[in-house]
């Protein structure tokens, strides 16, 4: 079986002068003692590898073979209210994985491999002043019924991450330093790694699973459907708080029955410890028309799944892109369909949030 460390072969690191005064820095450089280095002013401005549209085989090659160090600069959290209340300073951008659907390559070029942060405990200290500011939270909500919950993960796989450094053991161990406070991230990745990270019930792990067929054509370099399903009960007994992410619902002929026997090896897979902490988030496909374009250059196999103009419509996106979904006079029906048949096989799994 593969492991995390196989989808990453550094052989060049771009990196911000600022990067080797920090420990987490000279870490990182010295794990990868014969790659190459190529100093850059900014994370964000690497002519050679942001904005290559290429082929498939440098595609995968730079996220197999390019790791990017930079310093976080903008420390500020995010409102969110759906999937966490705040989104946390990342400490990270970009993934080795290739999922075909991943909005992150449209914000940062499409050669997106790994960009790591090394000045993690400014982000820690950051998240920290932030939770002792809002107190208690005030009543439960479909977020968390006692603690504010903070997206640690928003722009990368922390599983993946933590292959690499320390910065994902940082961030598990602040939060059980924070009584109001706890952090999640959805991962597509198993690391078991993160078994020993003791994170007392603080950290909350949201599987992203979609049925395995489809997952076989989209999800593309990440870990097997069947061992992130596997995984669960591991973690949950290692102390995270384990959920699930539907995620993206794609909807083609025959969706419903993918769906149904995804949800029957899910309940008949995991514990009733695990099953008692389930809960889920919901999220329908979006798509993008520039990701359309680059992905016919290297998967069109997969935009025979995403890429649906018959029954999607075009959306503009909080952040202001040009974006399209299901047509919203189905979508809603759609989804009312996919609660159903999760309601008949899983009762157990409240979905926390659809969308």
């Amino acid at each position: 079986m593969a492991t995390i460390g196989d989808l990453l072969d550094v052989t060049t690191i771009y990196h911000e002068p600022a990067v080797e005064t920090f420990p987490r820095g000279r870490e990182i450089l010295a794990r990868y003692p014969d790659a190459t280095r190529i100093a850059v002013p900014s994370h964000w401005n690497i002519p050679a590898l942001h904005g290559n549209e290429g082929s498939v085989e440098d595609w995968v090659r730079i996220k197999r073979s390019t790791l990017v160090l930079g310093v976080k600069k903008g420390l500020t959290m995010r409102p969110n209210g759906r999937s966490a209340h705040f989104i946390a300073p990342s400490t990270s951008n970009g993934c080795a994985m290739a999922c075909a659907y991943c909005y992150v390559p449209r914000r940062k070029g499409f050669s997106n491999p790994i960009s790591l942060f090394v000045n993690v405990e400014a982000a820690c200290a950051a998240i920290a002043r932030h939770a002792t500011r809002q107190g208690a939270l005030p009543e439960p909500d479909t977020i968390d019924p006692a603690a504010w919950v903070y997206d640690i993960g928003e722009n990368g796989d922390l599983s993946v991450d933590a292959a690499i450094c320390d910065n994902v053991r940082d961030l598990v161990a602040l939060f059980r330093t924070l009584p109001n406070a706890k952090g999640s991230f959805a991962t597509k990745a198993v690391n078991r790694d993160l078994l020993a990270y003791d994170p007392q019930g603080r950290t909350r792990i949201r599987f992203s699973l979609m049925p395995a067929r489809i997952a076989k054509v989209v999800d593309v370099r990440t870990s097997p459907v069947a061992e992130r399903i596997a995984a669960i009960d591991d973690f949950v007994a290692a102390g995270y708080e384990v959920h699930v992410n539907f995620s993206p619902v794609i909807l083609y002929e025959g969706w419903e029955a993918d769906w149904r026997a995804l949800f029957q090896e899910i309940d008949g897979t995991l514990s009733d410890a695990a099953k008692a902490q389930l809960k889920c988030e919901i999220i329908l496909l979006t798509h993008n028309a520039g990701l359309h374009a680059v992905n016919l250059g290297w998967h069109p196999r997969a935009e025979d799944l995403l890429w649906r103009p018959d029954i999607q419509e075009a959306k503009v996106s909080e952040g202001g892109g040009a974006n399209v979904r299901y047509r919203a006079g189905w979508k809603g029906r759609w989804l009312a369909r996919f609660k159903a048949v999760l309601d008949e096989t899983m009762p157990y799994c409240t979905v926390r949030y659809a969308f």
